[in-house]
């Protein structure tokens, strides 16, 4: 029973001074919300089975990616340099190094890197098994 006490009371000063340090590490939300960049409603999750995908994409400097849409809800860091994202109805978001976006969900879009430098976006898609997470406009 001694035991007992004595651990209780280890894990309740260790969460004490866990809390109190802020923990080890450091959070910080980059993006939340129930909206994308553009201000529309997220839809709701498609149901199936869930298939989580992250990439990197690289976008180099005068480059623009193809006209494409994402079915699936998505969220990105942008890494390193500077992105335009561009709607097909010319909404209009400029991103730089460290900023998170909750990106449009079935509206054809483009990034362009008008930057001097190499962009990176670290992209996570929340899709499901079998079924795309892009689509490109032909």
């Amino acid at each position: 029973m001694k035991k007992y006490l004595i651990a209780i009371s280890i894990l309740f000063l260790s969460n004490i001074l866990w809390s109190q340090n802020g923990g080890i590490g450091h959070t910080e939300i980059l993006s939340k919300a129930t909206v994308s960049w553009d201000g529309k409603n997220l839809p709701y999750y498609k149901s199936g089975t869930p298939e989580i995908t992250i990439l990197k994409i690289t976008i180099p400097p005068g480059e623009q990616l193809p006209i494409h849409k994402h079915p699936v809800i998505n969220a990105g860091v942008l890494l390193n340099g500077e992105l335009t994202v561009i709607t097909e109805k010319k909404d209009t978001l400029h991103l730089k190094a460290g900023v998170g976006l909750i990106e449009v969900v079935d509206t054809w879009h483009y990034g362009k890197n008008e930057g001097n430098t190499t962009a990176e976006i670290l992209v996570f898609y929340a899709g499901i098994q079998g079924e795309p997470i892009t689509i490109k406009k032909e």
